[in-house]
């Protein structure tokens, strides 16, 4: 299993930005997708996940509502768009898979390298 997340970037408050993460063929099709991130100086957290079984999506409370995560099975791509972007979202985003459905990042063994998104005026 291989994973690339892209899309990251300076951005101004109240902006957004997409990112995206590509994976090896067919994992869209057995494992759920999550995102997580990593603000400086604090720990992993997780922020949003799609399911491959049913393409539910999953976020925690500080995205609801600005966030969206999506999928494209033929593209072996998943994509969370960010809008309404704060100061706080400030992170290296990751996307991992092979875990069993939520967002402790413990329980996800296959990760990429993340993707730095900066939100600053």
């Amino acid at each position: 299993v291989q994973l690339q997340a892209s899309g990251g970037g300076l951005v101004q408050p109240g902006e957004s930005l997409r990112l995206s993460c590509a994976a090896s063929p067919s994992t869209l099709d057995y494992y759920t997708i999550a995102w997580f991130r990593q603000a400086p100086g604090k720990g992993r957290e997780g922020v949003a996940l799609i399911s491959t079984s049913d393409g539910r999506a999953h976020y925690a409370d500080f995205v609801k509502g600005r966030f969206t995560v999506s999928r494209d099975n033929a593209k072996n791509t998943v994509y969370l768009q960010m809008n309404s972007l704060t100061p706080e979202d400030t992170a290296v985003y990751y996307c991992a898979t092979g875990g069993p459905g939520g967002l402790r990042p413990s329980e996800y063994p296959y990760w990429g390298p993340g993707t730095l998104v900066t939100v600053s005026s």
